[in-house]
């Protein structure tokens, strides 16, 4: 299941890799928000997806932009895999309810216990504008999240 583009965006409250609760609509009136889940810390593909967003970060992450990564991982895994690979945006912890936000955002793999590769790109406003769902061993285009964010 994915959300309709132009719907509200599912509202979440997750703590991030230091223990702080993010909520989508604290961004609400000030920045757009690349929202991306990943399966797993630690995981090669993943580290490869985030390392490319830290790489290029001022694309995703501004004055205008809020980039949010979110898995099921618990907060401490988070602070950890932040830290080794020096990760300058919030990494959500999705930990508990298990997967409640990668649910509402119709990205939860049941059979594996942890997220697919979604991203979402919500406006200001908190409207979806654009979203990507890849399968788990699928790598994701940082260019086609960039021509999203150019069209807000």
């Amino acid at each position: 299941m994915s959300l309709e583009i132009g719907s509200a965006a599912p509202e979440f409250k997750l703590m991030n890799q230091h223990g702080a609760d993010i909520s989508l609509s604290s961004f609400k009136g000030s920045k757009n928000v690349v929202v991306t889940f990943y399966p797993f810390a630690f995981s090669g593909l993943c580290t490869g997806e985030l390392c490319g967003l830290r790489d290029d970060l001022g694309a995703f992450q501004n004055d205008n932009v809020q980039l949010i990564a979110i898995s099921c991982d618990p907060m401490y895994s988070l602070k950890a895999f932040a830290e080794q690979e020096g990760y300058k945006f919030p990494l959500l912890a999705d930990f508990w309810p298990h997967g409640a936000v990668a649910k509402a955002y119709g990205v939860f793999n049941e059979e594996r216990g942890c997220s697919t590769r979604g991203t979402f790109v919500i406006d200001k406003s908190g409207i979806l504008r654009w979203q990507v769902i890849n399968g788990l061993g699928e790598a994701r285009n940082l260019a086609d999240y960039k021509a999203a964010l150019a069209s807000l």
